[in-house]
């Protein structure tokens, strides 16, 4: 028997798919005409339903950590996003869009451009489907210790060469999850995760 725990992979049968958009870019919509498994098309009065579909390669986060005068510290960053109409608190974060890279190593070269640290110390923490019903989109969260600051020449483009590089305590930032003060996903995900582990420990 199957762990009733456990999300089980799969996919119903799709009867059609078509795109309505898709260019160089690593996002894509498409509208497919799915079919419950089992059911053919007529089938016991039974038609295809349609649903949209986000295509996203998926993108990789750092919980960026660092002990600073006795306190855990979490580097953190401020970023215009224009479909939240808003600035937000974030954790440092990239799309998955070189194909085969394992997401640790997205999390890496994303830590480096955004906010110019390394880390010897890379643990995962959690991954998450932030918007299942709609979109293929995974996030892989990781904690990253250890950290030093690079040079690295990185030349940010648009919301990014605004975006500000700030640093928070751990116990700070869950409080402002807890009472709504942050409410991007990743970044509440990845404080909640978290500190359910150190309580843990």
């Amino acid at each position: 028997m199957s762990d009733p725990l456990a999300d089980s992979p799969g996919s119903w049968p799709v009867v059609s798919s078509t795109d309505l958009h898709r260019d160089g870019w690593v996002v894509a919509l498409r509208r497919d005409l799915i079919n419950p498994p089992g059911q053919e098309q007529g089938q016991d009065g039974a038609e295809p339903f349609g649903r949209l579909v986000v295509e996203h390669p998926g993108a990789a986060m750092a919980l960026a950590i660092d002990v600073r005068d006795g306190v855990e510290q979490v580097c953190l960053i401020r970023q215009y996003r224009h479909p939240g109409g808003g600035t937000f608190v974030e954790i440092p974060a990239g799309i998955c869009d070189v194909p085969g890279e394992d997401p640790v190593e997205t999390a890496k070269r994303e830590l480096r451009e955004e906010v110019s640290l390394e880390a010897s110390e890379w643990q995962h923490l959690i991954t998450t489907y932030p918007s299942v019903g709609i979109s293929s989109e995974v996030h892989h969260v990781y904690v990253a210790r250890g950290l030093r600051e690079v040079e690295t020449g990185y030349v940010a483009e648009h919301e990014e060469a605004h975006l500000e590089v700030f640093w928070a305590p751990f116990d700070d930032l869950l409080a402002a999850v807890r009472d709504g003060r942050i409410r991007e996903g990743p970044v509440a995900i990845a404080t909640l995760a978290y500190a359910v582990i150190q309580s843990r420990s």
